[in-house]
């Protein structure tokens, strides 16, 4: 037991000792908010505080990782690339972005080298999100659709962070994602997409019929589209058949036109035949002779005496 004493005092020791007064030659960080979030064009401050060292003049450094990628932000006493206009040190370790923009969205690291301390480096990370409201959807909706077919409406935007959920309105009135749970809408055949902002009617019918928006919405705020009227028509069968029979006679009359006007000779050809070109007269004393040089015929005179 005399032995093993001395073992249960050393590892007891750490804990020990801050309770005696004594502190332990070791640097350590801390941050009061690890999770900042910011909207787009907005100030933000990136935590990281000393808790404790010896060192009187510790190294601080600030890397900012995204995409994989780590680049520095603060080094060798300067802030680097862009941050250079935009960013400063507060409070000896903390970081102050100003202007933040949606690329501003990464981890940031805070290292600090105490070089007298025990334990030398420590480092804390940082998840900065800059957020940036939806841009005006863009809308797409059929002008008109007939009873009973199917009408796709369409609504979207990819400039927000995070990204937008949509909702669809008809004459100034939101349509409920769930059809089933409001009784103003089980008549309805529609299916809403929150997440793609597709709006389906299945099978449309009169009641459908008025003007449609959208609205995109995220943590930083909302844009909504202009409405757009969509009419849903009765599909008239009646007229349908009566303008194909009307074409169908058309078609007749021409054709019965076209024949009357073969049979009265307006279409008739005048062709030129073998009898209708004469030889001209030969006059006298003129002996009409062919020749296999010429291919033609030629005249001689001949003298009577």
């Amino acid at each position: 037991m005399a032995l093993r004493r001395p073992a249960l005092l050393l590892l007891l020791l750490p804990l020990l000792l801050p309770l005696l007064g004594c502190r332990l030659l070791a640097v350590e960080l801390t941050s009061s908010n690890t999770k900042p979030v910011v909207q787009e064009f907005q100030s933000v401050e990136l935590s990281c505080i000393i808790k404790s060292t010896v060192t009187p003049d510790p190294r601080i450094e600030w890397k900012k990782i995204r995409d994989g990628e780590t680049s520095y932000v603060f080094f060798d006493n300067k802030m680097q690339g862009d941050f250079a206009t935009r960013a400063e040190i507060l409070s000896r370790t903390s970081l102050v972005i100003k202007n933040t923009t949606r690329m501003d969205t990464a981890t940031y690291r805070c290292e600090v080298a105490a070089p007298s301390d025990t334990k030398t480096i420590d480092e804390i990370n940082i998840q900065l999100t800059v957020q940036v409201k939806p841009m005006t959807p863009r809308c797409t909706v059929p002008k008109a659709v007939p009873v009973g077919k199917t009408a796709s409406l369409h609504c979207h935007e990819n400039e927000g962070y995070p990204k937008s959920t949509y909702s669809w309105y008809r004459n100034s009135e939101p349509l409920s994602p769930d059809t089933k749970s409001n009784a103003k809408f089980q008549n309805s055949s529609y299916t809403l997409n929150p997440t793609t902002g597709t709006l389906v009617f299945h099978a449309v019918h009169k009641g459908d019929t008025g003007r449609y928006s959208c609205i995109a919405t995220n943590d930083a705020g909302f844009a909504k589209c202009e409405e757009q009227e969509m009419e849903v028509y009765d599909l008239n069968i009646g007229g349908i058949i009566g303008g194909v029979l009307v074409v169908l006679a058309v078609l007749v009359l021409i054709t019965l036109g076209i024949c009357c006007a073969y049979r009265r000779g307006y279409f008739a050809n005048s062709k030129e035949s073998g009898e209708s070109y004469k030889t001209p007269a030969k006059p006298d004393g003129v002996n009409y002779i062919r020749t296999d040089d010429e291919g033609d015929f030629r005249h001689k005179s001949s003298f009577v005496i």
